[in-house]
């Protein structure tokens, strides 16, 4: 039980940001995937209407945060390192949390809807798996990690409608294996960090093993390069320079799996990302190479 304190204005004003996870906000850049791959990455209109989608998934996400928090704030106090969370730790109340995810959501969602009937739809679904996600789909084994997955495909193909362009198969199917990626190294820090107490903390963790993780993520891993890799050979361009992006997505993920298995990380793919410099570099390189060949070669 959180003993009664009292919380200075600013300490409120930083929780309630705390709360938001502006961190994790780096996952909505997902967005512009369709912006860059469909050529308009340099269109001021497209980039302006895909910077705004970008900050409505923002929005929504951190309506889908302040809602985990408020429903998961008894196990967050017994984890090592989400105690620390705003309402876990007492500087904001879990009613405190509630007025200001009443008064979020709606204006999340009614932007979405004034910005893009079909971005709105998006949002509106975007937000609807995440509940389901909390109050139920988190207790079901495989289908909580799909349901992460789910989210990150939302967010492409919102990126997509709000510019009205075509976003090929392959992109969506290679976001669909790395989400997947993502989603099992989660758990699998989740079972290493906690150890004899996951299933306390997180009660599905009691159906996920070491091995039954590490078997799916030699499927996702294998899938994922091979996905990538058959993108770049079936480009819709005349050229295949695309295919000199694959070594970057081969020490990506290399990378990734060094920091899951060698550091014990990878709880959190927006903080390792963010903190892991290589990987960084990687993904910038990345990025520079990508927008070299789709527009200048």
């Amino acid at each position: 039980m959180i003993k009664s304190q009292k919380i200075s204005f600013f300490a409120k004003l930083k929780g309630f940001l705390e709360l938001a996870r502006p961190k994790q906000w780096i996952k909505n850049l997902f967005v512009f995937a369709a912006l860059v791959f469909a050529g308009h990455a340099f269109d001021e209109d497209y980039l302006q209407k895909t910077t705004l989608a970008f900050l409505l998934f923002c929005l929504i996400s951190a309506c889908v945060y302040i809602l985990n928090d408020i429903v998961d704030v008894n196990k967050d106090r017994a984890h090592p390192k989400k105690r620390t969370r705003p309402i876990a730790s007492g500087i904001i109340t879990p009613k405190e949390a509630v007025v200001f995810l009443i008064i979020l959501l709606p204006f999340s969602l009614a932007a979405s809807f004034k910005v893009d009937f079909f971005l709105g739809i998006v949002i509106l679904v975007y937000f609807l798996n995440n509940l389901l996600y909390s109050l139920v789909v988190k207790h079901w084994v495989i289908l909580d990690v799909m349901s992460i997955a789910l989210g990150f495909l939302l967010r492409v193909i919102g990126g997509a409608l709000v510019i009205k362009v075509y976003i090929s198969p392959w992109i969506l199917l290679c976001t669909l294996l790395l989400s997947l990626f993502l989603g099992f190294s989660k758990r699998r820090n989740e079972l290493t960090v906690l150890q004899e107490d996951a299933d306390s903390h997180r009660k599905i963790l009691k159906e996920y093993s070491l091995e039954f993780i590490d078997n799916m993520l030699s499927i996702v891993t294998a899938s994922t390069v091979m996905a990538y890799s058959l993108y770049t050979f079936s480009s819709n361009s005349e050229n295949y320079y695309m295919m000199a992006t694959i070594p970057f997505v081969l020490y990506g993920i290399f990378r990734y799996q060094y920091i899951i298995y060698q550091k014990q990380e990878g709880g959190s793919p927006e903080e390792t990302v963010l903190s892991d410099v290589p990987l960084m570099i990687n993904i910038l390189l990345w990025v520079v190479t990508s927008i070299i060949i789709l527009y200048f070669i």
